[in-house]
């Protein structure tokens, strides 16, 4: 499977994403405090995620009917 840069770029803020959760569970689970930073990544990519997904969805509409 060939990926386009945008899809790459994609896919390790996906992987990013899921590792910071993991992380910030992890940091959780020990009874420590995480930092509210990981948290604000994780939300930041994950709105990174939405709008790519909103605009792939925008492009392929517009492409059927105009």
């Amino acid at each position: 499977m060939r990926l386009t840069t945008v899809e790459m770029i994609r896919v390790w803020a996906a992987m990013t994403g899921l590792f910071l959760v993991a992380l910030y569970f992890g940091v959780l689970s020990t009874g420590s405090q995480p930092s509210p930073m990981i948290a604000m990544l994780a939300a930041a990519i994950g709105g990174f995620e939405i709008f790519f997904f909103g605009q792939d969805q925008w492009l392929k509409r517009r492409g059927k009917h105009g």
